[in-house]
């Protein structure tokens, strides 16, 4: 029995985006990787498609849809073998902030935008001194009649460089509780003060343009402020959950993808005569890594199942993060090792796939975090 229940519609719009990648972003994903950045172009691209946004309502130009129409895009992408187009991000982890705890003003003016890919949006809550510990960020937003001036420094920013629309965490520096002084705010790029300033080379994810982001003096009005005073901290932790079920569906995926692959080398590659997919050590590999990816899958699903009910769902997706991340880099791992020579070389799509899950584990949560957070709620 299927957790999940995709109708023809999901079909049928899982067969466009899959069309849409093989077509359009796939036979670019090795030219973005060396320029380090996906263009803005196949960000339009996609909203003109309808592949952004999808939740957002109606009446901002978004389908209304549910959240399998998310997961369609997610699990797509991944199959395109490169993690630089984070439309997911953009679609489903920053555009609901404006959805759920925006002005009527701000969604008229941000959200029909965000759905057409005219605007790229990003979340700046990391910095220098302050990863997962979100009560410590030194970013200050000060109001000063009807405006609110921000000063401090983002860093580890996936779509900082191409972001139009910035969601920041910042705090109110006259108010010593960390969590009740906390507040986000709508920044759209070129207001004076702010700056993009470098992009991040890094180990994998090399086509997503990962920045440092500079606040000074920046002056935005005080509308653009999200939900009510004080309660930034509050609609992190709300949202957080999709976040990170996003994450999930992204390893999950990411290991089906590996695990496919190289069946499909193996059953080519002869070694003593015959595929390797014959030698019972790696036949024994390859039944392993099935099974933990098919208790991905379930776990998953019934997490994504969970979510779509409305229901909480943080400790789960906390055990799930943790999980399923690590269990794609154990796939990655061997998948890579039964590649032997091949799978030490960089035209190898493993290769990139071996960078890419890496990070799966550090960012929304270290696996750290998503562990004490599982260990407070089981009262350990």
């Amino acid at each position: 029995m299927e957790i999940l229940n995709y109708t023809e519609d999901h079909l049928r719009f899982r067969e466009r985006v899959r069309s849409f990648f093989e077509k359009e972003v796939t036979p670019h994903v090795d030219e973005w990787e060396k320029s380090g950045i996906t263009p803005k172009s196949i960000w339009k691209r996609m909203g003109e498609e309808g592949f952004l946004c999808t939740s957002v309502p109606k009446e901002y130009g978004g389908m209304g849809a549910d959240f399998l129409y998310s997961v369609i895009v997610s699990e797509e992408l991944v199959q395109t073998s490169h993690t630089g187009l984070a439309a997911p991000l953009h679609s489903d982890v920053v555009v609901p902030y404006i959805t759920s705890f925006g002005s009527e003003e701000l969604k008229k003016k941000y959200l029909p935008q965000c759905v057409s890919g005219d605007m790229i949006s990003a979340i700046a809550m990391t910095e220098p001194n302050a990863g997962s510990d979100l009560a410590s960020i030194q970013t200050t937003a000060v109001e000063d009649g009807n405006d609110v001036v921000i000063n401090g420094q983002k860093t580890f920013i996936s779509n900082g460089i191409n972001c139009d629309l910035l969601i920041i965490a910042a705090r109110d520096p006259s108010t010593s509780d960390a969590y009740s002084g906390m507040d986000l705010y709508v920044v759209e790029a070129g207001e004076k003060g702010f700056e993009k300033s470098k992009k991040l080379a890094k180990m994998g994810w090399q086509s997503q343009d990962t920045a440092e982001l500079a606040f000074t003096d920046c002056r935005i009005p005080k509308g653009n402020r999200l939900g009510t005073k004080g309660g930034g901290f509050l609609m992190l932790m709300e949202k957080l959950q999709q976040e990170r079920l996003m994450v999930c569906i992204v390893a999950v995926a990411g290991a089906e993808r590996m695990l496919r692959d190289t069946l499909r080398f193996c059953g080519e590659k002869v070694d003593f005569g015959k595929p390797i997919t014959k030698l019972h050590n790696n036949r024994f590999k390859i039944v392993e890594m099935a099974a933990e990816v098919r208790l991905g899958r379930v776990f998953l699903d019934k997490l994504v199942a969970d979510h779509m009910e409305g229901k909480s769902i943080v400790v789960d997706v906390s055990m799930a993060k943790f999980w399923t991340t690590e269990m794609a880099m154990r796939i990655a791992d061997q998948c890579l090792e039964l590649q032997g020579s091949y799978g030490y070389c960089e035209d190898n799509p493993m290769v990139r796939a071996w960078r890419d899950m890496r990070v799966l584990s550090i960012f929304a949560g270290t696996n750290e975090i998503m562990k004490g957070i599982a260990v407070k709620f089981m009262g350990l």
